[in-house]
């Protein structure tokens, strides 16, 4: 017992080992009846022969011999190479295919398999859901979609009409009877319905790799709720003529099919009706549960204009109450508002009026956060007599110089002579000294003014040209 064991061990890890050796590919395949398939062995020396087991039969494969139905596919037996290329798929090879490659010396014959499924097309997709015909807004729904019998197991995909339903889909699980190769898959979806899903249809689809097209099973769903209005607030109706007559369309969703109750101070009118030159008519269909209500008015007044027109839509589960303005002024290009939202545009308008007269009046009269304004400037006022001496000295030598400036120059032919006679000029000039009055801690600063200064020429000068 104990060798037998033994030996089986070192068989178990001898066909290991063959195994890893033996290049195989592919691993496996997925065929459908009448197709082709290539499958290559190779290893790392030359081979004496190739032959490969498909189905039941074995197959002696020769390079130069491409008559048989499983023929050689490869670089040849001197490269290692064993290849099968099968020129048509049957039915009952659906299994494993295995290549064995003995050496060109040596009794050790190495194999390996791979694994080819013969697509077998499933059966009719089956849905599976609540028996109810309709559903309310808010319930939850399960469906389960079912595929039977595919070989391999088939591809489940949810859909909403059109669009490819993601949310809500859990994992498929795949199943097959004991003894049969066949598989069953199957997969749930489940989601909390919306008004949104009234009317869809929900599709399982069901795709192969025997099947030319997906195969498709569908319910469509009818989820009921009370009617909804489509913005918040009063409705105005713009565009409106006196004297014209005058359309007021109001348009609301609902499942199932609304009624309407048209309201005008103390006449209350009921689809289909006509009095007093208004009529109520019955509610437009528009389609994904939109319906349009409309009562008509032969001529519109100015009572019509200046009241409020009531209107209420109902069925069996529930009822919404609008209210309905008319208006002779064209309706506002751009943005819709509602009444809510020119009010508060209004609001907001008069606010930034109000700010901007509180900033300009605390501006003028130092208020608030101005008030700190006065103070700097009594500060800049309250400056030493020195600093303000020194800067009333500064401004009239900078106004000296400019008008220095701007006097004719003496010719460089008498610089001589006005240099000599300097000490003579100096001795009649006339002086002026600005008096900038006395600036004390204790005064208030003098109020702001212009600065004048006058160049007295030298008198002598003045004195010899009147003798002339």
């Amino acid at each position: 017992m104990a060798l037998s064991a033994i030996f089986g061990v070192l068989l178990a890890v001898t066909l290991a080992v063959e195994s890893q050796l033996v290049d195989i590919s592919p691993r496996e395949a997925v065929r459908r009846v009448g197709d082709d398939l290539t499958v290559f062995c190779k290893v790392p020396y030359p081979i004496d022969s190739c032959r490969v087991t498909v189905g039941t039969t074995s197959y002696r494969l020769i390079p130069n011999n491409q008559e048989e139905e499983v023929t050689y596919s490869g670089q040849g037996l001197e490269a290692g190479e064993c290849g099968a290329h099968i020129k048509h798929v049957r039915e009952e090879w659906n299994g494993n295919i295995s290549c064995t490659l003995p050496p060109q010396t040596g009794s050790i014959e190495l194999s390996a398999s791979m694994r080819l499924l013969v697509a077998k097309a499933p059966g009719v997709p089956q849905l599976v859901s609540p028996p109810q015909p309709t559903f309310r807004e808010g319930d939850g729904f399960v469906a389960q979609c079912i595929v039977p019998d595919g070989r391999p197991a088939a591809k489940i995909t949810w859909y909403f009409d059109e669009v490819q339903l993601m949310a809500g889909v859990h994992q498929p699980v795949v199943t097959s009877r004991p003894g049969s190769d066949l598989t069953t898959i199957l997969q749930n979806v489940s989601r909390t319905l919306t008004p949104d899903d009234n009317g869809k249809k929900l599709v399982c689809r069901a795709e192969h790799e025997a099947l030319d097209s997906p195969r498709e099973v569908a319910r469509q769903l009818v989820v009921n709720y009370p009617p909804k209005r489509l913005e918040a607030g009063p409705i105005t109706i713009f565009g409106l003529k006196l004297g014209a007559e005058g359309r007021l369309n109001v348009t609301v969703r609902a499942s199932p099919a609304p009624r309407a109750q048209w309201t005008l101070g103390e006449l209350v009118l009921e689809p289909p009706r006509t009095t007093d030159g208004v009529s109520a008519l019955e509610p437009v269909a528009l389609g994904g549960g939109y319906y349009n209500m409309t009562l008509v008015l032969e001529r519109v007044s100015k009572d019509d204009v200046a009241r409020s027109i009531g209107l209420r839509v109902l069925n069996e589960l529930g009822q919404e109450d609008f209210v309905v303005r008319l208006s002779t002024m064209d309706e506002p290009p751009g943005v819709e508002l509602g009444v809510g939202g020119v009010v508060g545009i209004v609001v907001a308008a008069l606010l930034l009026v109000v700010a901007a007269a509180l900033l300009v009046f605390a501006r003028a009269t130092d208020r608030w956060c101005f008030a700190g304004n006065r103070g700097r400037d009594h500060k800049s006022s309250g400056e030493s007599d020195t600093e303000s001496a020194a800067g009333a000295r500064g401004r009239l030598a900078a106004l000296t110089a400019r008008v220095r400036a701007a006097l004719p120059k003496k010719t460089e032919k008498h610089s001589e002579e006005v240099h000599d006679e300097a000490s003579e000029e100096k001795k009649g000039v006339v002086y002026a000294e600005l008096a900038l009055g006395d600036q004390t801690g204790d005064r208030a600063p003098p109020p702001p003014a212009t600065e004048y200064a006058e160049i007295v020429y030298n008198t002598q000068e003045q004195a010899k040209e009147g003798e002339k």
